[in-house]
């Protein structure tokens, strides 16, 4: 596998790790909160250093993917616009009780960010057509992101669906991870020599 790549999805991996531990620790947070309380505090500063390590992982792997892989350019910019909505949306859950224009509770919220990462997912087929186990994993992914908004449907925070994203996101890059170092997709990358496809033709023959 081509090191760079191997370096971003790896990054990838840890990072949405890191971003459904981030999930957890709001779980914690939410449960325990006491205004001005100093456990309270020590949860918030805890949050924001796994949110800051995961988006400075996440954004290396992302760069080391887009400048690794040719071409895939739908892929690329989807999942940086991808990150930066993540991070705007942990920010605002993290701080959703100094935010009166943020409704953590919110369906319509959890529909349009279950929709945003599902499609971004979805142009991971790009790293190559008609392979039927990336296909599968995809597929899966997608679903999980979708299964994201049953949190807000029973009355779960926002928090749940970032939960769901950062698990159905490991998995996508653990995946593609494996596919390719078990040689069931093959994508090209910057450096990499050429494949070149040697072909006969009875017309040159005497």
């Amino acid at each position: 596998m081509h090191e760079r790549l191997d370096k971003g999805l790896k990054n990838c991996l840890i990072a949405n790790i890191m971003f459904f531990v981030f999930g957890l620790i709001c779980f914690v947070y939410y449960k325990t909160y006491v205004n001005g309380s100093v456990l309270s505090k020590i949860i918030e500063l805890l949050a924001y250093a796994c949110e800051i390590c995961g988006f400075m992982l996440f954004l290396w792997g992302d760069w080391l993917i887009s400048t690794a892989i040719r071409f895939r350019n739908t892929l690329k910019a989807s999942l940086t616009a991808y990150i930066f909505l993540e991070a705007l949306m942990m920010v605002f859950e993290i701080n959703s009780n100094k935010l009166d224009f943020y409704e953590p509770y919110s369906l319509l919220l959890a529909i349009v960010h279950s929709v945003i990462s599902g499609l971004t997912c979805l142009t991971f087929l790009q790293l190559e057509t008609d392979k039927k186990p990336l296909e599968r994993m995809v597929l899966v992914c997608i679903a999980m992101m979708f299964a994201g908004m049953l949190g807000n449907i029973i009355g779960i925070r926002i928090y749940f669906s970032i939960i769901i994203n950062a698990v159905a996101f490991a998995v996508l890059f653990y995946s593609v991870r494996r596919l390719i170092a078990r040689e069931e997709i093959e994508v090209d990358c910057h450096g990499d020599k050429a494949r070149v496809a040697e072909f006969k033709s009875t017309f040159v023959d005497d």
